[in-house]
């Protein structure tokens, strides 16, 4: 225990001295914390022997998780994401659904061999995409306003809405015994675990702000306790969520974009701690991701898989956003910069951890084409982020037809 400790430690002290260098070149961090998790892993140095199971690794996926989209929606622009709404709403109403029905449609091609539910059950495993692997375009401000926050405002919320899903094909694929008619049963879960988590994110964020307000009226809140605050709101908006059957990553990206909106002037300074603790445990996630999950994926890798985990990330994914988003007024560039940034990471890793606790007939298939999808978007999209935001900022027009560039 006190060597992994060790050695976890001595690795975030390196990377955090190279951080921001790292931060300006085509790397990034889970790119970083991967391979330092394969080659201190047992299949490298075996310098880092984590016994961590897949609960354990799951419970580190989701804490990071939340935290990020706690974050990440607490820093939207609001005045922007109430402007530009048509677009999110359309990558998540009109995009989302046609990505997983592609998805499936692929899979009964590639994967004959799977059973019906167990594709739908990838493609709803590959569809949302990651507010944390998208982290560097959409806190980069050379990216558009428009396109920076729809980014955001997807990727905090498709998750939340894939979980239902993910769990009601989970279900339907083991065999579980159903109460009355799927369709209407599969609405109702959706529905609540929407709604319940949308109204405990926005209860508990509301009445956190309503007390914090009150303490610094009173001057009863130290300076030194100022950071403590989110952490705690989004961890219990989180687990709290989750404990009543809502889902606890809508919580989070709502009660963050109430921070949004409720503390425009001093969030900066009320979400550094929560960002540094969901930076460290994304990053913490990625080591246990390389250390655990490539090494055994690569003896598992076929044709099959890494053909589809390319489609995964190009046409499944881009095609559906390219037709949502046409009539919005958004130039091609920009549309297919969307489509492009569609990271797969954290939230595909808890959903196929899921999924192997269920020993379903196809789990190798299932974890060995998540585990390549999400290896190749960590590398495909981290080294080419940079680049393309750079691409994106000289075009003559702006992300909207008619619209002059703005300066970043």
């Amino acid at each position: 225990m006190y060597q992994n400790a060790a050695v976890l430690a001595l690795f975030l002290l390196l990377y955090s001295a190279v951080s921001g260098r790292i931060g300006r070149s085509w790397l990034s961090g889970p790119i970083v914390f991967t391979a330092g998790g394969v080659i201190l892993g047992p299949q490298g140095l075996d310098m880092l022997r984590l016994n961590v199971g897949a609960e354990g690794l799951r419970l580190l996926a989701e804490a990071a998780l939340a935290m990020v989209l706690f974050t990440d929606a607490a820093n939207a622009d609001f005045a922007v994401v109430k402007r530009n709404l048509r677009i999110p709403g359309r990558l998540l109403l009109i995009g989302l659904p046609l990505t997983i029905v592609l998805g499936f449609l692929i899979a009964k091609i590639v994967f004959p061999g799977l059973h019906s539910l167990e594709m739908a059950l990838l493609a709803a495993m590959l569809a949302p995409t990651d507010a944390a692997l998208g982290k560097p375009v959409v806190t980069n401000r050379a990216v558009p306003a428009p396109v920076r926050e729809s980014l955001n405002v997807e990727s905090g919320l498709n998750d939340g809405i894939c979980v239902p899903v993910v769990v009601i094909l989970l279900w339907l694929a083991v065999g579980t015994q159903n109460e009355g008619y799927a369709p209407a049963y599969m609405a109702r879960v959706v529905a609540e675990a929407i709604g319940i988590g949308a109204a405990v994110g926005l209860a508990l964020t509301a009445g956190a702000t309503l007390l914090l307000r009150a303490g610094v009226k009173l001057n009863w809140i130290s300076e030194d306790w100022i950071e403590v605050p989110v952490v705690a709101v989004a961890a219990a908006s989180y687990a709290g969520a989750q404990a009543i059957g809502g889902s606890g990553f809508i919580a989070c990206f709502t009660g963050g974009l109430l921070v949004s909106w409720l503390a425009p002037r001093r969030k900066h300074d009320l979400l550094r701690g929560a960002e540094g603790i969901g930076e460290t445990l994304s990053l913490l996630t990625w080591v246990a991701f390389g250390a655990l999950g490539v090494g055994e994926m690569l003896g598992r890798l076929t044709l099959s898989v890494l053909l589809y985990a390319v489609l995964s990330l190009t046409v499944i994914r881009m095609l559906p956003v390219l037709l949502c988003l046409a009539g919005t007024g958004l130039t091609a560039a920009s549309k297919l910069f969307i489509g492009w940034f569609g990271p797969r990471g954290l939230a595909s890793i808890v959903f196929v951890i899921i999924a192997i606790n269920e020993h379903l007939p196809g789990n190798d298939t299932l974890e060995a084409v998540v585990v390549a999808t999400v290896l190749l978007s960590l590398v495909a999209h981290g080294v080419s982020a940079n680049p393309l935001v750079s691409a994106l900022r000289m075009r003559p027009g702006g992300a909207v037809e008619g619209e002059r560039p703005s300066s970043p």
